[in-house]
């Protein structure tokens, strides 16, 4: 049998994709936006591979032939999962591949947001430097991170590996789980008593917007958050108004709600010395990417052996 492969944002994966070890047709699109497109590209396709093209209930009734969603990425929100299983569509995911690219990002914003470098640099260009009367200034906080208290929400495995790095800074690490496990401490304690708190969960109904207006009252007036995880885990709003009245320090985002943001967004919009917005590549070292590829098509041939790898359900 001759399997026919459908990858629709090939764009959005920066690596060699291996051909799979089996007899297929393999077509690829840099990129697809709209239902009718999905429907087109994959109407005859028993395996999709997608990174953030959506794939709602509506869609997946028009692929009567589909078989397999590979999806080349972690998160899996763009599945309707629910009307997948009852076609019998087999979705299956990336795991463990961001382990140093995802944990130094969340350091590295660290860094950047507790020691003002982008502001400071800014300035340095703008020319401040030249006016000033003598050989530094000082516009903007400077905090160590030796000595400070990063707050961890969601202690799976990226979130233990962003806690060792802190711990070898000097950090001490508040880990909170919605899964029991030793060591944990409850979510209000990672609210009021962390310098800095970086989000580690998938987006749910259940964590949608679990940082607002309530939870940035609670933090610290000087305290960071880091969000390289979903962007609807935080009310946007809430956040800027909390960033401009100074509620809390700073933060660092590498996701906004909606991606790209195509009709605009109040975070990347904003112009203020307190926030960092990156383009969601927290996930995309060379290195990351292609342990992710590889694993993609590990992923697809497991399927076809009748052997199927990292099922989400």
């Amino acid at each position: 049998m001759t399997h026919k492969i459908v990858f629709l944002d090939r764009e959005s994966l920066d690596a060699n994709v291996r051909a799979p070890n089996f007899p297929h047709e393999y077509k690829e699109y840099e990129s697809t936006w709209t239902p009718d497109e999905i429907v087109e590209r994959l109407k005859d396709a028993d395996i999709a591979i997608i990174n953030k093209v959506p794939m709602r209930a509506d869609t997946l009734k028009q692929l009567p032939n589909l078989k397999l969603i590979a999806v080349a990425a972690t998160g899996t929100d763009v599945v309707d999962k629910a009307q997948a299983k009852a076609q019998g569509i087999t979705v299956s995911n990336i795991r463990g591949y961001a382990f140093n690219t995802v944990p130094e990002h969340v350091i590295a914003l660290l860094f950047a947001l507790r020691r003002s470098i982008v502001p400071y640099a800014q300035s340095v260009k703008r020319g401040d430097w030249n006016k000033s009367s003598q050989f530094c200034y000082f516009d903007y906080p400077i905090y160590d991170i030796a000595g400070s208290t990063l707050g961890i929400v969601g202690y799976g495995a990226l979130g233990k590996s962003i806690a060792k790095r802190a711990e070898a800074l000097g950090m001490k690490v508040l880990p909170y789980d919605v899964f029991p496990q030793e060591g944990l401490v409850d979510f209000e304690t990672v609210l009021t008593q962390s310098d800095a708190i970086t989000i580690h969960v998938p987006l749910t109904p259940d964590t949608k917007n679990m940082f607002g207006e309530e939870q940035f009252r609670k933090m610290k007036k000087h305290a960071l958050l880091i969000n390289t995880a979903r962007g609807g885990l935080v009310d946007e709003a809430a956040l800027l108004e909390a960033l401009k009245s100074g509620e809390i320090g700073g933060a660092g985002f590498d996701v906004v709600a909606q991606e790209p943001p195509k009709d605009g967004n109040i975070l990347c919009e904003a112009d203020l010395p307190n926030l960092i917005v990156t383009p969601h590549v927290a996930w995309a070292s060379k290195e990351a990417m292609q342990i992710l590829a590889d694993q993609l098509i590990d992923n697809v041939e497991n399927f076809v052996a009748g052997k199927p790898s990292n099922v989400v359900e």
